[in-house]
């Protein structure tokens, strides 16, 4: 049986599974090792289970909430910035070049 299929959850269409090489103590290794055992999954499953229950206690923490908000206000504010540093870039004024004290249009109007 693979991961994939051990895990009973649906892969979101366009999403991959990549592998993830954590460091860990041996005695929680050990332990890891015979719960997974004893509920007849694989290491990888037990790893990833409580992986997915620590973010969704995560997701549901105040205080990562009020963080996540602050930072989705700080990436807004980026967001704006860098669209109107794009704005102004590429929005097309009158040209304001100068020949003999009028602009480019007037020069060639006179000529």
């Amino acid at each position: 049986m693979s991961d994939n299929e051990e895990t009973g959850a649906a892969q979101p269409p366009g999403s991959t599974v990549r592998p993830l090489s954590i460091r860990m103590a041996d005695d929680l290794r050990a332990q890891l090792e015979i719960i997974a055992q004893l509920k007849g999954h694989t290491l990888t499953k037990e790893v990833r289970v409580a992986l997915e229950g620590w973010v969704e206690a995560a997701k549901a923490d105040p205080a990562v909430q009020k963080r996540a908000e602050q930072v989705r206000a700080e990436i807004e504010r980026d967001a704006a910035t860098k669209r109107g540093a794009i704005e102004a870039i590429f929005t097309t004024a009158p040209s304001t070049s100068r020949r003999g004290g009028r602009t480019a249009a007037q020069g060639q109007q006179s000529e």
